[in-house]
Parts: structure tokens; C-alpha cells; sequence
């Protein structure tokens, strides 16, 4: 049987350009070679499995390298590298302060210091964990550390800085080490992949490296187990299974349900996640970090934030394209309240599902909201005090028969796919049935879209510019059958523009813009009545086509009437005089 080496024993650094994710320490101590300004004593501080013990070693190992390379680090073929090497140096003394924390152990330590090299200039002492040490260890330790003699240097590590004494840390010079990067960790692990002869999906990689949590060795671990599990190639399916973790799929299927409002849906999903073993507070993190990931994915300058691979990272794109920022934001809220909350709630699993189905209706609360029924002054009085959009309830059945009905045709889709990611409308899909849900307004994913649109007995696909003519004909049929009467006067565009499979409308005001948005089946109806499933729609506010209100009169006043009765009628100022007649005022 042969000696099996873990990879992080078989692949630690052994110069400061190996080192992953700490650029900054290593430049540091370079230039600290460089100009020989070396400290007597050194703090390396930071999460576990970053390399404040490896950059110590290395430290340890140049200082007393008698062949420094020119970007000064060690040559591993003098006599003191090879030594080291060996684990056979007298000069270099590591020591683990988490089993010998006493004042005893010091105390041996301090006598080793006394005792000159007797190879090299210096005598380097590494102090690992060195936070474990006894207050007593510390008080023992403190006069050597702060004037030992001028060939020794001690190298102390902690992951614990706060718990070393003051009195410590200010003889010390301190090195902050960062976690590493997801992107770091994931090139690491590809070099090791291509040394080892190993196929591995770069999804795979990047759940490992988000598992280690920025700790470079717990990601060579669970590499090591992911391998010995499933060999020379390593697969997300695989690394999903051993590390237990829930599959990006469903936080993608529970998300299209939510724009389709689809509650059904998201319930089997989420049964689906609890029979597979995991807690309905996992499932409902999971579903937060993926709507955060999709709000990152609104703007260009925050991709950077997303750490998935590439192929995941277009599909977040291109969901983020059909969520709208508000329903993203509102679920998200929901979520972190079910969060907050999960604890207290005696029934997690309904907790969870209150919650859930309080996402699937955000879109038809908001459109509700927005309606200038909503907003009139006698609804105002009728409905109760209004409450925020977070606790928004399923619809009541008397308002889903206000929705348009169902005609022959199905009803419209989501707005385009390249439109401004911020003004996305939310989406739903058509679903067969004849329940009372069955005329709410709901979406086809543009992949059924297209299907349809292929079959063999239907037209050909429309390619080319859009005809302006049919554009308008095909929006004014569905603001007259599709539409609600008191939306239709805002739904009529007063400016029109078609450039290829562009379509730019002007309307008058911004409550005119939001209307046509949150009208989510326009797009789908345009589409399939135009042929044309690439149609683009913009929307732009030209203030100067807002239609001026008639100004209201004011009523007349009785010596305005008197006025106007005399101007129509002369013979009235001859009848006011003969009889002296004042008209009140």
C-alpha cells in the first residue's frame, strides 16, 4: 500500500509567490528582506487555513537561506533548506502553543535563546496559536520578546488576536491575513486538477471553494474526498451529493414559479428540498443569497460580487432580465423576516410556506397598489389601513374576477429580454385549467414561446424590421379587450418609433410609463401577434405630450349671473331701474 500525502501537505508553499490570496503580506516581508529592515518579532493573524504558518516557515527559511534568490526568496538547495526541509534544523524551533501553553514551556523556550546559532546568522522561534498561552506564559515571555538578543526572532500565529494581551501585541509587528477569494481558491485547485491528471467541472470547484469558507486547506480537504469518491473526475453532481448541499436548480425553479405565480409549484419544490433531507431554514437562506445574487445581476458594475462559475453566472443574467427590482427586493424581505423568525415558530414547515406564498402575489399587490381605483378617495375610505407590501396576502376571489378574461389565444408575455434590467415587469405563464385562478393574466417562457411559434403549420416567424402599422393596430386590441377600462387612457402611447425589432413608445408621465410596466401580458401578446418573439420594448416620458386637465369653472355668484343675464338681454338694465332692483350678492 502506498503512502498517500494530502494535498495540503503535498502542495504547501514552499516560496512567497506560491502562497494563494496573500500578495499583500508577501510583498511586505520581500521589501523587508530587501532593505534589511527585519523585525525581532512578528504576529501573523487571521481565519484558519490562510497561511499565517506557512508564510512563517518561509520567513524562517530565507532569513537563514544562504543562496537568496534575487526576488529574495529561498533556493531549498543549501545546507540550512535542505535541513529545514528535514524537519533537522537546530536553528529553526517551532513550537505548538496550544499543548505547551504553561509557564514551564516558556521557560525552556527562553533558555534555547540564550544559546547562539550554529549555522546561519539567526535563530528563528515559530510560536503557532499562540492566543492558547497561559497568562502566566505570556507575563514569563514578555522581557525576552521585547529585548531578545540580536540573532533571535520570533515568529508568533493566531487565529485569535483579540485574545493576546496588549502588552504582547505592541512588541510585535502585525500582519493581518485576509481570507482567500473564491476565484483564488478555484485557480489553485485547477493547478492541482492539471498536476494530478484531473477532470473537474468548474461549478464543482467553485462549491468547494465556497464550502472552505476563504480557508485554502478545508478546500484541499474536501478536494481529497471529493476525489477519493469520485476519481479522476470530479462533478458538480457529485460534489453536491458528498457536501450536502442544495442544488442551485431548485432556487432557479422556485424563482421562475414566483414570476409565474405559481404557488403549486414553489410547494412541491419545497416539499421536494425537505424530502431530500434538508431544513426548511437552509432552503429559505438559500432562496435570500439567490435573490441577492439576481439583484447583483441588475447592474454590471456588481457581477463582480458573483462568485459562481461562468455558465451559472449567464444563467442568473439571464433570470435577473425577468425579475423585476421590486418583487426581488419585497421577496427577499419576506425572506429575511421568515428568517428572523424561523426559531419562534412552532410549525416551521408552514412558517416557511406562509412565507413563500406571500412571494408568489407580491407583483399582483404592487399592480392592485398602483391602480387609480386603488387610489381614489372613497376606496380609500372603504378599504382598511393599507399595510406593506412584505405581508401582502393571495388575492380575494372578488378581485381576481376583475382580471382580463380568457380568450382563445394565450394571454401575453414579459417585457424583452435586453430591456434596462431595473425596469424589468415580473413574468407568469399561461396554465391550463378552468378553476377561478384560471383568468388571472400569467406568462410563456420564451423557450415554449419559440416552440410554439416553430410548429409546422403555422406562419413563418416574422425577421426584419417590425411594421408600424400592425404594431399599433395589435397594441390597441389588447389595450381595448385585454386591458382595464380605467388603464386604457394611460396605455395609449402618443409617440411611436420601430427600429429593426425595436419598439420605442412615448407616453406623458411616469405613472403612464409604470402602467404599461407592470402590464405584464402586453409583451407576450405583441409577440405572438406579431410573429416576432426578439420584439424589444423602450418606454421613454415626454412631458410634452401629457394631456393638460380641463380646468373646472367655478359657479357663478348671483351679481355674476346678473352680468351675463345683461349682456344676452339689454331690456333687464331698463327693468332693474324702473322697479329698483339690487341682484344679491
Amino acid at each position: 500500500m502506498s503512502t498517500f500525502v494530502v494535498s495540503a501537505r503535498k502542495y504547501r508553499p514552499v516560496r512567497f509567490e506560491d502562497v494563494v490570496g496573500q500578495e499583500h503580506i508577501s510583498h511586505t516581508l520581500k521589501n523587508a528582506l530587501k532593505n534589511d529592515h527585519l523585525a525581532h518579532a512578528f504576529l501573523f493573524c487571521g481565519p484558519r487555513g490562510v497561511g499565517k504558518t506557512t508564510c512563517a516557515r518561509i520567513l524562517a527559511k530565507v532569513i537563514n537561506c544562504r543562496q537568496v534568490t534575487p526576488e529574495f526568496e529561498p533556493c531549498n538547495e543549501c545546507d540550512s533548506c535542505r535541513s529545514f526541509n528535514e524537519n533537522a534544523s537546530f536553528n529553526i524551533t517551532e513550537l505548538d502553543a496550544a499543548s505547551n501553553n504553561s509557564v514551564e514551556h516558556i521557560r525552556a523556550l527562553i533558555e534555547q535563546v540564550r544559546f547562539q546559532p550554529q549555522q546561519g546568522k539567526y535563530k528563528i522561534f515559530i510560536i503557532d496559536e499562540v492566543h492558547m498561552l497561559s497568562q502566566q506564559a505570556f507575563n514569563a515571555f514578555l522581557k525576552t520578546l521585547e529585548e531578545p538578543p540580536p540573532y533571535a526572532i520570533f515568529i508568533l500565529a493566531t487565529t485569535e488576536k483579540q485574545k493576546i494581551i496588549p502588552t504582547i501585541l505592541s512588541r510585535c509587528q502585525i500582519y493581518d491575513f485576509r481570507r482567500i477569494q473564491v476565484n483564488d481558491t478555484v485557480k489553485h485547485l485547477q493547478a492541482i486538477c492539471k498536476e494530478e491528471g484531473i477532470q473537474a467541472d468548474a461549478s464543482a470547484l467553485h462549491i468547494i471553494a465556497q464550502k472552505a469558507d476563504g480557508a485554502l486547506r478545508d478546500a484541499l480537504s474536501i478536494f481529497d474526498r471529493i476525489v477519493s469518491f469520485s476519481g479522476k473526475k470530479v462533478l458538480y453532481d457529485d460534489v453536491i451529493s458528498n457536501l450536502n448541499i442544495l442544488d442551485y436548480d431548485y432556487f432557479f425553479q422556485v424563482t421562475d414559479a414566483l414570476l409565474m405565480e405559481d404557488a403549486a409549484r414553489i410547494m412541491l419544490l419545497f416539499d421536494e428540498v425537505l424530502k431530500k433531507g434538508f431544513d426548511a431554514d437552509i432552503f429559505i437562506n438559500g432562496l435570500s443569497e439567490h435573490l441577492r445574487n439576481l439583484l447583483v445581476c441588475k447592474d454590471e458594475q456588481t457581477l463582480p460580487l458573483l462568485e459562481v462559475s461562468e455558465d451559472v453566472r449567464e444563467r442568473y443574467r439571464k433570470q435577473a432580465l425577468l425579475m423585476p427590482t421590486s418583487l426581488a427586493l419585497t421577496a427577499m424581505n419576506i425572506a429575511n423576516d421568515c428568517d428572523i423568525e424561523f426559531k419562534m415558530a412552532r410549525n416551521k414547515r408552514l412558517h416557511v410556506e406562509i412565507a413563500l406564498i406571500k412571494m408568489t402575489y407580491i407583483n399582483r399587490a404592487i399592480q392592485l397598489a398602483n391602480t387609480p381605483e386603488a387610489a381614489s378617495p372613497e376606496n380609500e375610505k372603504k378599504k382598511p389601513e393599507p399595510q406593506p407590501v412584505t405581508t401582502a396576502a393571495p388575492p380575494q376571489p372578488e378581485l381576481i374576477t376583475e382580471a382580463p378574461p380568457v380568450s382563445g389565444k394565450p394571454m401575453p408575455s414579459m417585457a424583452p429580454d435586453d430591456a434596462p434590467a431595473a425596469d424589468k415587469p415580473a413574468a407568469s405563464i399561461p396554465i391550463s385549467g378552468s378553476d377561478k385562478y384560471a383568468a388571472m393574466p400569467k406568462l410563456m417562457s420564451m423557450a415554449n414561446m419559440l416552440a410554439e411559434l416553430k410548429k409546422e403549420d403555422a406562419p413563418e416567424i416574422h425577421a426584419g424590421d417590425l411594421d408600424l402599422e400592425k404594431t399599433q393596430a395589435a397594441w390597441h386590441r389588447y389595450v381595448d379587450e385585454f386591458a382595464k377600462e380605467a388603464l386604457r387612457g394611460l396605455m395609449r402611447p402618443g409617440g411611436w418609433q420601430v427600429e429593426g425589432m425595436k419598439l420605442t413608445v412615448q407616453v406623458g408621465s411616469p405613472l403612464a410609463e409604470n402602467t404599461i410596466r407592470q402590464e405584464t401580458p402586453l409583451m407576450e401578446f405583441l409577440r405572438k401577434e406579431l410573429r416576432a418573439p426578439d420584439l424589444m420594448l423602450y418606454i421613454t416620458v415626454e412631458k410634452s405630450l401629457a394631456q393638460e386637465a380641463p380646468v373646472k369653472q367655478r359657479p357663478l355668484n348671483a351679481q355674476e349671473k346678473y352680468i351675463k343675464m345683461r349682456e344676452v338681454n339689454p331690456v333687464i338694465t331698463e327693468f332693474q331701474k324702473r322697479f329698483s332692483l339690487h341682484p344679491d350678492e
